[in-house]
């Protein structure tokens, strides 16, 4: 409970709009769209956020964003469906990364839908060049981005990764640690490096 002259943990989240007493000294993008009852802790959450999409990222009714990092390429969208809670977890995202409704998303968590670098030697060894202090980041070579779409219902537990052009079926449960590089069935729960069926 927060007594007199306290900031309060969540302030709402208004597109182009500061928070008051944030330690940041940030403000929310404007090309959030957002649901009644959307809160932050910080508008550190987008100190990465790129994207000059109209909608870079779409919020449904009562999501909770809680030392959260949403971070975007200039052509990345993200959506949030109602009520889900992203407490402590890293959402990377290039192209487009759908996150339906009620979904519990733990600390540590990674999902990402590219590997934002190359992955043969000499094509890193250009981009690391290119985005060098004195590189040319026009001269980096192209990334793959798959989308990522994570269904209604879905819990994915700490440190668990959800990597790109998976898709997480309605109401599945992702365990604490799992590394998800295929797509997980509804109601199933994956457990792993990489990631298997471990029950339904």
């Amino acid at each position: 409970m927060n007594t007199p002259g306290d900031v309060p943990r969540f302030q709402a989240i208004v597109p182009g709009q500061a928070l008051a007493c944030d330690w940041f000294a940030g403000r929310i993008p404007a090309n959030v769209v957002c649901g009644d009852n959307c809160v932050v802790d910080s508008s550190f959450c987008f100190k990465h956020f790129y994207s000059v999409e109209p909608a870079g990222l779409t919020l449904g009714r009562d999501v909770t964003l809680w030392r959260t990092s949403l971070a975007t390429e200039e052509h990345g969208r993200i959506s949030i469906g109602d009520g889900t809670y992203v407490a402590n977890a890293s959402i990377v995202c290039a192209s487009q990364i759908t996150i339906g409704a009620r979904v519990l998303i733990a600390g540590g968590v990674t999902v990402v839908d590219a590997d934002f670098h190359p992955l043969a030697p000499a094509a890193r060894l250009a981009d690391t060049i290119a985005l060098s202090p004195r590189g040319d980041r026009a001269r980096r070579p192209s990334l793959e981005a798959r989308p990522v779409r994570i269904g209604d219902d879905v819990w994915i537990g700490w440190n668990a990764t959800v990597l790109k052009g998976v898709t997480i079926g309605e109401g599945a449960v992702i365990e604490p640690g799992a590394v998800v590089t295929r797509d997980v069935p509804p109601g199933a729960a994956v457990a792993g490096n990489p990631a298997t069926v471990v029950g339904p």
